[in-house]
């Protein structure tokens, strides 16, 4: 991945009165990455994504988008950035085509170029079928897609994403994150928001923001070390088969532990503190019956195929590993970081 940074925040803070929506938010967002922005309801997560497209002041500090301050020159960076919320901007009396005219109208898109453009879009967001189809008629999955078609017709180089699976089932938000992963794939930075938890996997660094101050900004995999009781590793084969099993997960743990002590260095946010979760909820194989478990820390891809060729040498005839939930995670460090209950 590109390691330019294409927006920083520092000491980005917004007061309502007395009230501070956004407490000295430092942020730093590569290009061609995938950012999640994630906190609870009022956390104030909307108030810092319209400071950063410039639609609101900021009390103090300065944002700057590919290389633009924002706040001396907001109207300037609306041309470098693409903009999607959870209730998609189209205008209902119109047709999908004619919102598409009227946006590329106001992005000085047109004549060929513009054909261009929304016929490579239309194809593959599969808007063909709808695209004289009024606005108001479009089922949620299509005019979310439609949307994410029309925030980045001028080619932004940030997108910025607010909850843009809202109100879309399964399948839909599946597929509408294969088309965020293309646009990541091409070079172009997504800031997300979203309150499917689960969707922070899809990114490649997530920051919880909670009472208006940044309290963790890592990747996934470092996020569940640090606020899980790490993955459940269970496995089971014939009786006589345990106790060699049991030795095979031991000997994982302890080259977990090894690798921890070894890679100390993370690259979680040095204001944040460690948790004593790890203490509590990991480091004891245990066996009931014919079934081993235990809880590892980290379980990279390379490592599973290790653990399951040991275990398997070992007697075991079945293996289930279950991730840590995403929303585990965001509970616990809500208490641990944010002081909740």
């Amino acid at each position: 991945m590109n390691t330019e940074v294409i927006l920083r925040a520092e000491g980005l803070t917004r007061k309502f009165g007395d009230f501070t929506a956004v407490d000295s938010l430092n942020l730093r967002v590569l290009q061609g990455e995938i950012f999640a922005f994630l906190g609870a309801n009022g956390s104030g997560k909307s108030t810092t994504i319209r400071m950063l497209i410039g639609l609101l002041r900021p009390t103090a500090g300065r944002a700057v988008i590919d290389g633009i301050d924002v706040i001396a020159t907001p109207r300037r960076v609306r041309e470098h950035i693409g903009y999607m919320g959870q209730r998609v901007s189209l205008y209902q009396g119109l047709s999908l085509r004619e919102n598409v005219d009227f946006y590329a109208g106001l992005q000085s898109v047109g004549g060929a170029e513009l054909e261009r453009r929304w016929g490579e879009l239309r194809e593959r967001f599969s808007l063909r079928e709808v695209e004289n189809e009024a606005a108001s008629d479009l089922p949620a999955g299509l005019r979310q897609r439609a949307g994410l078609a029309l925030a980045i017709l001028h080619r932004p180089h940030v997108l910025f994403l607010d909850e843009p699976t809202a109100g879309v089932d399964l399948a839909g938000r599946a597929l509408f994150w294969e088309l965020i992963q293309e646009q990541a794939d091409q070079g172009r930075t997504v800031f997300v928001t979203t309150h499917f938890l689960e969707e922070a996997e899809y990114c490649d660094r997530v920051s919880f923001i909670d009472a208006g101050r940044l309290i963790a900004d890592a990747t996934p995999a470092e996020l569940r070390e640090r606020y899980s009781g790490g993955y459940l590793v269970r496995a089971s084969g014939l009786a006589g088969a345990t106790l060699a099993i049991a030795a095979a997960l031991k000997a994982e743990l302890s080259q977990a532990r090894a690798e921890a002590l070894i890679d100390d260095n993370s690259t979680l946010s040095s204001e944040i503190s460690d948790t004593p979760l790890e203490k509590q909820r990991r480091g004891h194989v245990s066996i009931k019956g014919s079934e081993v478990s235990v809880r590892l820390g980290s379980l990279p891809p390379e490592r599973i195929a290790t653990l399951r060729r040991a275990v398997r040498a070992a007697g075991a005839e079945t293996l289930s590993i279950e991730p840590p939930d995403m929303a585990d995670v965001f509970r616990q460090l809500s208490r641990v970081e944010g002081g909740r209950p």
